[in-house]
């Protein structure tokens, strides 16, 4: 007896259950069902942005972090969608948003300005993997550019790593961001040289260098009237990756011709006048 009662509250229990169940059954079938399209078309999506960054030729790193967002937007919409179906209410999931999103940007304020700044540069340009910058925490050649850091290979190979908050807020000088460079020298001469003699050898070394541009102007002239010395400049223009060969071959072969000529570089020098016993001068006089 009471086994008959026992299964027909269960029984009760079921039916009354049975309009609500059906209604979750629905509504999670519903949700499932945003979640395998949402999924699909977000899939669907981030191929044609993909190849439309292709196409543009976006920095390689830039391309992959902007489709890594997009693609965790997109992914988010569709599970608000499917737990808004479901009955989770929108106001709940912004709120959860929120405050994740305020506890991590608090506790990652120093790394979100390099990756902003990451941004920043990957956006703009200001230079590129194998330019060759000079900036306030360093000089090389970029060998990566990362979100948070950009790596530079020195001259003498070592490694530096910059934060990418202070590359995008501060002054940077790519040097090799144009196909061309002017080499510049400044020599001095004695006073007592043959000037005109001189800025005809400077300029004749100018001409004749093999990887000087002969369709470029070459200048050599006055630059100052020194203490000691009278400084010549001479200018020409060379590829940029010819640049320090350029100028190493023309100040050596400056000095060569200049001693075979005869023409004078002074160096800085200092008269010492020893006036011993100045005390017995001074009373004689």
């Amino acid at each position: 007896m009471e086994g008959e009662i026992q299964s027909g509250v269960i029984m009760d229990l079921l039916k009354s259950w049975q309009p609500g169940l059906a209604a979750f059954g629905l509504q999670l079938a519903a949700a499932v069902l945003i979640l395998v399209i949402g999924l699909k078309v977000v899939n669907m999506i981030r191929r044609m942005i993909a190849r439309s960054f292709e196409k543009i030729d976006m920095e390689l790193s830039l391309r992959r972090f902007l489709l890594s967002l997009i693609q965790f937007v997109l992914y988010g919409i569709v599970i608000f969608m499917a737990a808004e179906r479901l009955g989770v209410k929108s106001s709940s999931i912004i709120a959860l948003f929120g405050s994740a999103g305020l506890t991590v940007g608090l506790a990652l304020q120093g790394s979100l300005s390099n990756f902003a700044g990451g941004i920043l540069i990957l956006v703009m340009r200001p230079f590129k993997v194998g330019d060759y910058i000079v900036c306030e925490d360093g000089e090389g050649t970029v060998s990566m550019i990362g979100l948070v850091y950009t790596v530079l290979q020195t001259a003498d190979n070592q490694r530096t790593v910059i934060p990418n908050g202070s590359l995008s807020n501060s002054p940077l000088t790519n040097v090799t961001a144009q196909e061309k460079r002017r080499v510049d020298i400044r020599v001095g001469i004695g006073y007592s040289s043959d000037l005109k003699k001189a800025k005809s050898i400077m300029e004749k070394i100018y001409r004749e260098h093999p990887m000087i541009l002969r369709d470029e102007p070459i200048d050599v002239f006055v630059d100052e009237l020194g203490d000691s010395a009278v400084m010549l400049g001479g200018r020409g223009w060379t590829e940029t990756d010819n640049y320090w060969r350029t100028r190493w071959d023309i100040l050596e072969a400056v000095k060569i011709a200049f001693d075979e000529a005869g023409i004078e570089i002074p160096f800085q020098q200092l008269d010492v006048h020893m006036i011993s016993n100045m005390k017995e001068e001074t009373e004689r006089s």
